[in-house]
């Protein structure tokens, strides 16, 4: 963690929502007039597309049918924690873009499923913020979320998040119902030890849950809307937290833990404004006495 340089940081599974959750804080970043470094987690996997393919290829005939994305040997996590030390320590450090699409393939001059050079971080940003799935991993040898100062997770129930991503790979991506399955079963190993623990070193989670039913995400029709949930919000260390003023801001929410505060689903965004805000305004201002 670094006073004179934070690191801000969103977590969560393939489909959970956490692209939702970063437009939100580029409004935050946006009104607040904060420069900030944009970090994508794919551009920290370790292998492009093609190459991709061509190791679960490879592994598959070894007998290890789980080897994804969501498991250290397919990320270059050494480096994604070297980055958020070296941040922090200088504010300077270096990034890629992986290029998803046709439309980022014009932008960034790089064919669809590759990444771009390694390059240098814009010079004189506020904070670095960083949106994928290994914020707050610890293998072996790497713990990336030490250092990081604010670290969110973004954690629908599990049946919800399937049906984000199952609507998601199918209407963006052309997969095939079957296709999204296959991956689901092919990354839960990875999903059981390296994504879901991240979700107790966070400093505040929030997890959406569905009031409608989705027993079986596999045949739903849509994804249940905003109005159609509760979002649970858990604060790891509630001392400070003004859940009065939060109680008040978010009509209809409660308290149902002494640090969980439940509220309707449509009330996100509202919430993440008023939540994140004063703490992003405390990190600036220690960032300032710093200097």
């Amino acid at each position: 963690m670094s006073t004179k340089n934070p690191v801000i940081a969103i977590t969560g599974s393939s489909g959970a929502g956490t692209t939702s959750v970063t437009r939100a804080f580029q409004h935050i970043f946006r009104r607040e007039k904060l420069n900030a470094a944009i970090i994508e987690g794919d551009s920290f996997h370790r292998y492009d597309r093609l190459e991709m393919r061509a190791k679960m290829a490879e592994t598959g005939l070894a007998g290890d049918h789980h080897f994804s994305h969501f498991g250290p040997e397919a990320n270059l996590l050494a480096e994604l924690e070297g980055l958020f030390r070296e941040y922090g320590e200088s504010g300077r450090g270096r990034s890629r873009h992986y290029v998803h699409d046709d439309a980022e393939a014009e932008r960034y001059g790089a064919p669809p499923g590759t990444f771009t050079d390694w390059c240098d971080l814009p010079e004189g940003t506020d904070l670095l913020f960083y949106e994928g799935l290994h914020a707050a991993a610890v293998t072996g040898d790497v713990d990336v979320g030490r250092h990081v100062d604010l670290c969110i997770g973004v954690v629908p129930i599990v049946n919800l998040e399937w049906i984000q991503k199952l609507h998601r790979d199918k209407a963006q991506r052309g997969y095939s119902t079957e296709a999204v399955v296959d991956t689901i079963l092919r990354r839960m190993p990875d999903y059981i030890n390296y994504i879901c623990p991240q979700f107790s070193r966070t400093h505040v989670n929030f997890q959406r849950v569905p009031t409608v039913d989705t027993s079986n995400p596999f045949i739903a029709q849509d994804i249940p809307l905003p109005d159609e949930s509760m979002l649970v919000i858990r604060f790891a260390n509630p001392h400070g937290i003004d859940f009065p003023y939060l109680l008040s801001m978010l009509h209809d929410s409660f308290m149902s833990r002494p640090n969980i505060i439940v509220c309707p689903g449509g009330k996100m965004g509202l919430a993440m404004q008023i939540i994140f805000t004063p703490m992003i305004m405390q990190l600036m201002d220690k960032k300032r006495r710093a200097r």
